[in-house]
């Protein structure tokens, strides 16, 4: 089972990896969007660990609906609002209980998945964070591994992809060739769920 501490080690793996590789994500965001996207993302999750600290919610669903709300008032530009919404509605479907398991993960983070795609009007395919997000969640069911997996070969595959939502969109033909940065950080908060099961 798993309790707020792990969603809090959850939190604080994705906060360190993206701290880590916040100069790749602005790299591979720079040629197709605002080249702020490590930079956001960095500045939103250390904001989520000193709320953390500072709250300590006692429910996984606690903690993950406060960084989200956290990741809202903190991150500009759209990774906020779609990153924010991802770990809210996770944390709502978690509801109040003190522990829950992997399966119940699963279909939380499910609904958490199915609610950016319909605030940013995305489906895997369209080169977004989608593309690393739904693999993964189809993998959850057999291991954290295996979803850390999926994400990473979901954020590879939108290189030959021509994005069709979010900024990236903008620049039509010249997607083509770039990996999405959002899908790239996507697949970090994926991969940092092994780091805080210790796997």
């Amino acid at each position: 089972m798993l309790d707020a501490d792990f969603f809090r080690r959850w939190m604080t793996a994705t906060a360190a990896s993206v701290d880590r590789e916040a100069e790749r994500l602005t790299a591979l965001d720079s040629p197709i969007g605002d080249a702020d996207h490590g930079t956001n993302l960095q500045r939103g999750f250390t904001a989520v660990v000193a709320v953390l600290e500072k709250e300590a919610p006692d429910t996984p669903g606690g903690v993950l609906t406060l960084a989200g709300r956290q990741l809202i008032s903190t991150v500009g530009g759209a990774s906020g609002p779609l990153y924010g919404t991802l770990l809210r509605r996770t944390g709502k479907a978690l509801g109040d209980a003190g522990e829950v398991s992997a399966e119940q993960l699963t279909e939380a983070l499910r609904t958490g998945v199915d609610a950016v795609m319909t605030l940013g009007g995305a489906a895997p395919g369209d080169a977004t964070m989608i593309d690393a997000l739904v693999p993964a969640v189809d993998a959850l069911g057999d291991s954290f591994t295996a979803a850390r997996t999926a994400a990473e070969e979901g954020a590879v595959a939108t290189t030959p992809l021509q994005a069709r939502k979010g900024r990236a969109s903008y620049v039509g033909e010249r997607s083509i060739g770039h990996q999405d940065p959002g899908a790239t950080s996507s697949a970090l908060l994926i991969a940092a769920l092994v780091e805080a099961a210790g796997e």
